[in-house]
């Protein structure tokens, strides 16, 4: 090949270009040429003899040159007073940090040092292979226990059975598992649980119900059960821990608690009532807190009207979730100076009690209240001495899933209510709406709340008094 000529040079101009001319623009090999190279604008190179040189200089690598002073040089800056000053300044800095540091790690170590350990015994663990009756036992009544609850708890398998995953307890519509008909919940039928000797309650609100459309009363549409181990299990002071998936479906009431065995300082709420937790059905949407909430609290008071639960209620919620789509574990631990629920774990507090500041009723202020009759209350827990009462007796498990309600569970006007609470045909106008609720409720083998794991301590080395 020829050497590249210049395209604007004249035709007697024609004579080869110098060697340094040639040699402007970067070489270009051709692999094919055996071993020719040809830099372009230049000539041609025998062997790569040019070609190398250019490599060589490209790829040789930069050696490293170190700026560090060496030999005797001069320092002006450490005659410099001020130089002194600084250092005094950094010492006095560092020496704080170091203060700092020792001061959080002393206030941990009291701190750790200062949390009673208590001993426990485990006196009932369950899983639910099977039910127990032995430990459980079925609450039947048909009044509402108070809250107004809309259903019948029944000790129907078809209410609480047991499944692979635990205890499962299920609410059911009544004309769906009993024969009693649409026509007969709303009018002319008599259900009496006295009668045919189930019922666990007392007096005729508990335990009958007549149908009639003149006075608005319904049989109870739906069915469901109370579970308690009242008079079998109980612990004063310990620790109880529930593992449980909570249900969805409009108005459901899932809840974990515990009441006294004995009403010891009068009827409720003067003997007290500890709600582990309690929840709703309702989506995540629900304005006060649907299934991806939880509430925790304590009841007590000298009546039912100044009951003092809004100053021992915490909440807890989960986050691109709901309780209903996995396992959680509800605990509580229970002692003479504090109790506290918690969430999965010991460490994720839920509510908080300290019983040691002042006794409940100087925290509750009841003795500023007066009755119904404009008399001062009268302090139902100083004769023990202790802070605590009544949370100082034994209680016992109660697990439920109620429906509905009239108590405020549900506040009026939220989230589609379809009943008042004041309304006396509160559950029949419940009723009337199940086109609205009922397509929120999963199919039967799939409703409910469902319990994987029960564990109860009590407080104290095992064998030793409670």
């Amino acid at each position: 090949m020829m050497a590249i000529q210049n395209p604007f040079a004249s035709s007697d101009d024609s004579q080869p270009q110098s060697r340094a001319s040639s040699l402007y623009i970067t070489q270009r090999r051709f692999p094919s040429s055996g071993g020719i190279s040809v830099a372009e604008g230049g000539e041609r190179s025998e062997g790569g003899e040019h070609s190398s040189s250019i490599e060589e200089k490209t790829s040789s690598k930069r050696r490293f040159q170190s700026f560090r002073l060496r030999g005797e040089y001069a320092q002006p800056w450490k005659a410099d007073k001020r130089t002194d000053r600084v250092k005094y300044s950094n010492h006095i800095v560092y020496g704080f940090m170091t203060l700092a540091f020792l001061l959080c790690g002393y206030i941990i170590f009291t701190g750790y040092k200062s949390v009673v350990r208590h001993d426990y015994c485990l006196v009932y663990e369950d899983d639910f292979k099977t039910l127990d009756t032995s430990i459980w036992s079925h609450e039947v009544q048909l009044g509402g226990f108070g809250t107004g609850t809309f259903d019948w708890t029944t000790s129907d398998p078809a209410n609480a059975y047991i499944t692979p995953e635990g205890l499962r307890i299920t609410p059911t519509l009544t004309n769906e598992t009993t024969s009693i008909s649409n026509a007969q919940i709303e009018h002319g039928y008599l259900l009496n649980l006295t009668s045919d000797g189930t019922c666990t309650g007392v007096g005729n609100k508990a335990c009958a119900v007549f149908s009639n459309f003149t006075t608005g009363r319904i049989i109870n549409p739906i069915r469901s059960a109370r579970l308690t181990t009242k008079g079998r299990k109980s612990i004063t002071y310990g620790r109880v821990e529930v593992t449980a998936k909570l249900p969805k479906g409009d108005w459901m009431w899932p809840a974990i608690w515990m009441m006294p065995e004995a009403d010891t300082y009068g009827e409720w709420p003067k003997s007290g009532e500890i709600d582990i937790m309690e929840a709703r059905g309702n989506p995540p949407s629900y304005s006060t807190g649907g299934r991806d909430k939880f509430a925790s609290s304590l009841h007590w008071g000298p009546d039912k009207s100044s009951d003092a639960y809004w100053r021992t209620t915490a909440g807890r919620a989960v986050r691109r979730s709901d309780f209903s789509d996995k396992f959680h574990t509800f605990g509580i631990e229970w002692s003479e100076d504090y109790l506290f629920t918690y969430m999965d774990s010991r460490l994720y507090t839920v509510l908080w009690v300290g019983f040691k500041d002042k006794p409940l009723w100087q925290k509750g202020n009841f003795g500023t209240f007066v009755d119904s009759n404009s008399s001062y209350y009268v302090d139902p827990w100083s004769s023990t001495g202790r802070k605590n009462t009544p949370f100082d007796q034994p209680f016992y498990l109660i697990l439920n899933l109620a429906v509905g309600g009239t108590d405020g569970h549900f506040p009026d006007g939220e989230g589609g209510k379809p009943w008042i609470n004041a309304n006396p045909n509160a559950m029949s106008d419940f009723w009337k709406s199940a086109d609205q609720w009922l397509p929120t409720w999963p199919a039967q083998n799939d409703r409910g709340m469902t319990i994987k794991k029960i564990k109860m301590w009590q407080q104290g080395k095992c064998g030793s008094p409670n």
